[in-house]
């Protein structure tokens, strides 16, 4: 029998992959990672996973990575936003503490296979977009590992999430979780990452606000509440149509402002790529946020990044964010923008 690693969260969907795993005829276990420092989450969520624990009879590993992902995944996201970028911590996350520690924790184990509740699909050599594409998370594993694919089990890719929440429901010592609110993108944010900020930082510092020549046209409440794109949240002296953040100046704490046009771009740069095609001059379609709808593009790789020609305008291109390469519906890799 086949031993599968099971990321479990307390919520419906790792719940429901735990169950289908086995009933497939898996040897299932399961593993809760602490990562993020909110107790009153750990406590209500390790409550969800002890109770699937029972119903399901599987042995529950729990993990306490809190010191690593501050270290890799918290801190790097509030320097992101002092130096004026839109960071991206889920996609950091995933590679080096849920597809990092927890995929080595299963060797330790000796488990086959390493089981998560994402909606992705993957052949061991590729992931794909999921079937319910409302739902589905393959923008956030681009920076996988292209090695331990194959040993990666997705049972929700081919489900939509109401079908998940079904069966859940109809299995009665679930139903509380199933029931359940989802919880927010990302774990360690409460209501706004600008309260994370202020725990480190100063980010209500006000300051200009500034057109392309570098002209003081009005104010803002501080650079880190803004991300490019943004068109509301700063004041522009006498504006009778929308302004728009083309660029933020963290050294000086200024954010520069323009007319939607402004902020078109046909072209990006993306460093730090990971990817799972040797193809180095390749047609694709990329998504720039997670939200965005691909572009078709011309992509030509040289060393650890990418230029990319796009084959119509983009708006809202933002440092820090990730650009992700498809073919279809096959993510081929990506990189950060730089």
């Amino acid at each position: 029998m086949k031993k599968v690693l099971v990321a479990m969260s307390g919520g419906v969907d790792s719940t429901v992959t735990a169950y289908l795993l086995q009933k497939e005829g898996y040897s299932v276990e399961g593993i809760y990672m602490k990562i993020h420092t909110r107790e009153e989450l750990h406590a209500r969520y390790l409550k969800n996973v002890e109770k699937v624990s029972r119903f399901l009879g599987i042995k529950i590993h729990v993990l306490d990575k809190r010191e690593e992902f501050e270290k890799v995944v918290f801190k790097p996201f509030v320097e992101s936003y002092i130096k004026g970028e839109t960071p991206n911590p889920c996609a950091v996350c995933n590679r080096y503490m849920k597809f990092g520690a927890l995929v080595d924790f299963a060797h330790k184990v000796g488990a086959d296979f390493f089981a998560t509740g994402h909606y992705v699909k993957c052949d061991g050599e590729f992931l794909y977009e999921a079937k319910d594409k409302a739902k589905d998370q393959s923008y956030f594993l681009f920076n996988l590992k292209k090695e331990i694919l194959g040993k990666l089990i997705f049972p929700l890719g081919d489900m939509y999430k109401e079908e998940v929440k079904k069966i859940a429901a109809s299995i009665e010592p679930l139903e509380e979780i199933a029931a359940q609110k989802e919880s927010s993108e990302i774990c360690f944010v409460e209501n706004s990452y600008i309260d994370i900020l202020k725990e480190y930082t100063n980010p209500d510092q006000k300051g200009e606000v500034v057109n392309r020549k570098g002209e003081v046209i009005g104010e803002h409440k501080g650079y880190m509440h803004y991300t490019i794109g943004k068109r509301r949240g700063f004041n522009v002296y006498g504006a009778h149509e929308p302004h728009y953040v083309l660029e933020i100046k963290p050294d000086e704490n200024k954010i520069v402002v323009g007319k939607r046009e402004e902020l078109e771009r046909r072209s990006l740069s993306l460093e730090g790529l990971n990817m799972f095609t040797n193809s180095k001059d390749f047609e694709a379609s990329i998504k720039i946020r997670y939200r965005s709808p691909k572009v078709a593009c011309r992509v030509k790789i040289e060393g650890d990044g990418a230029s990319v020609d796009l084959c119509e305008s983009v708006y809202g291109v933002a440092a820090g964010q990730a650009g992700v390469f498809y073919e279809g519906e096959k993510l081929l890799g990506g990189g950060w923008i730089s």
